[in-house]
């Protein structure tokens, strides 16, 4: 194969790519490529996978499919960040003493029975 042909075919169809990183549908390939994944990447990324024969540029239908299930995938993990989140309370003086169990008599002699 001539490199430079390779090349010029690689700057030709990154140049005719609209957009910095265009949704590609992988093709079946001999080395084990599977075909039909979707994948967001560079254009140059992309415009050599074309050339090579391993890519395809996705259509809108496959495009729009491929964002509604990121940005879906966004929001769950959105979610599961802010129920992860620690919760702090803060409390002034007078509440963090009410918030103090309260000692009965049976307690406090426990406690003097452990000294």
């Amino acid at each position: 194969m001539d490199l430079r042909l390779f090349y010029r075919k690689i700057r030709e169809v990154e140049a005719a790519i609209e957009g910095a990183y265009p949704i590609v549908v992988s093709l079946a390939t001999p080395d084990g490529g599977i075909a039909g994944v979707l994948s967001e990447v560079s254009r140059a990324a992309a415009a050599r996978q074309i050339v090579e024969g391993k890519v395809r540029l996705a259509n809108e239908t496959e495009r729009r499919a491929f964002l509604e299930q990121f940005e879906n995938a966004r929001r769950i993990a959105e979610r599961a960040k802010f129920v992860n989140r620690m919760q702090i309370a803060v409390f002034s003086g007078n509440e963090a003493d009410e918030a103090e169990p309260k000692l009965d008599a049976d307690d406090v002699a426990e406690e003097s029975d452990g000294e």
